[in-house]
Parts: structure tokens; sequence; C-alpha cells
């Protein structure tokens, strides 16, 4: 059984592969916090800014084997529109954490339907084989399982979290991306921008990332 917060077909919004056609799913759950807000302040992550309650979002809903979520989400990528020339079709699986749920079965499900996987974790589980395209976004004082991949993605500033501690680790791009302070979230003594683009700029291993779909005004 498979739990889907919301599904759609939208662009990639954040990190390397910003503006790609994709369909996005959202699996509900997390390791590291309920997503209740009167649980925020004791959970292992205090900053999420994603409602993955449920699944009453867009195209959510429960699934009760991998060809039944594959073929769901197989129906979102519209029919007319094939992917840019020399590449497959785009599925990236989020959350909450998608590696409670993301598993071999649904894997070979999206390969069979010649989709390209990606998966976006806070990397305290370690990924299946066979995903194409993992990004790890570590949360600080949480142990990370995940130290491998094509992107790491690092929510900046974290008090207890140094990206100097991370650079060493086996990924293909390093990513800084502002802190979103939404109502709740932990505010730093700094403006989160100024302070991600200061470091990007002092410490040219990282790049910058924005959440363009929000700048965007799309999903």
């Amino acid at each position: 059984m498979y739990s889907v917060k919301e599904a759609f077909y939208t662009l990639q919004g954040e990190g390397a592969r910003t503006g790609r056609a994709s369909v996005f799913c959202r699996f509900t759950g997390c390791n590291l916090w309920s997503g209740r807000e009167q649980d925020r302040a004791r959970s292992r992550c205090t900053f999420c800014d994603t409602d993955f309650i449920g699944t009453d979002g867009q195209n959510g809903g429960k699934f009760t084997d991998a060809e039944a979520l594959a073929g769901h989400l197989n129906s979102l990528w519209p029919a007319d529109i094939a992917p840019a020339q020399g590449s497959r079709r785009y599925v990236v699986f989020t959350g909450g954490e998608p590696l409670l749920q993301l598993d071999a079965p649904l894997i070979a499900a999206m390969h069979a339907l010649e989709f390209e996987i990606a998966v976006e974790t806070n990397g305290t589980l370690p990924a299946p084989e066979g995903i194409d395209w993992i990004c790890v976004s570590p949360k600080g004082g949480n142990t990370l399982a995940q130290t491998h991949g094509d992107e790491l993605k690092l929510v900046y500033p974290q008090a207890d979290l140094d990206p100097a501690s991370l650079t060493d680790l086996a990924f293909t791009h390093f990513f800084l991306q502002p802190m979103d302070l939404s109502p709740g979230a932990i505010a730093s003594d700094r403006d989160p921008m100024a302070a991600t683009v200061d470091y990007c700029l002092a410490h040219p291993r990282w790049r910058l990332s924005l959440q363009t779909h929000k700048i965007a005004g799309i999903d």
C-alpha cells in the first residue's frame, strides 16, 4: 500500500534539474516530523514548509500496489507531450520522506513505463537500488545513512549543521538553499538569502539553489 498526498505534472523547482518537466509525487509521512504544528518544536526537523499529512491533495490517494501507483503517475504525463530529445519522462518522488515508501517494486514499475526516477530525501534512510537521480537534503542533528548520490542540497543556515562537514561526501553537485522562514520555522540572526549568497561566494564548491516554483507561482 502506498499513500500519496499529491501528484501532478509540473516543472522541477529546485537544484540541478530546475526547470525540467516532471511528474511530481509527494508521499505522505516523514520520520523526522509528524507534520502537526503542535509537534514541530520537539521534532527532529523543525523548519519544514510542506504539508504531507493525508491523501487529500491534488491526485492524492491510496494505492494497493506498485503497478496501480505507477499507472496513476503515468496518466499524469500529458499524452501529447514527448520528453526532451534523448531523455525519458521524469518522475520526482518526495515527501515528507519518500524512502519510507519508495521501494524496488515501484522503481521497477516506473522503469517499465520508461520513466527516469528521482528522489528528494532527508538522507536518514538508505536508498534502494535503481533510482536514477538521488538528491539528499540533510537535516541537522540527524545521522546520514545515504552519503552518496547526485545532488546534496542543504537548507541554510542550520545552527547545528556546518556545510564544511559535508563537502567530503560523494555527491556530484553541492547546493545551498536559503531557508524559507514560514510561520513556525526557526529564524537565524541573519537574513537567510544574504547568508546563503555570502557563503557561496566564499566557498565556490557550493552553488545557490532557489525555490523557483515559488518565485514563478507554479506548483
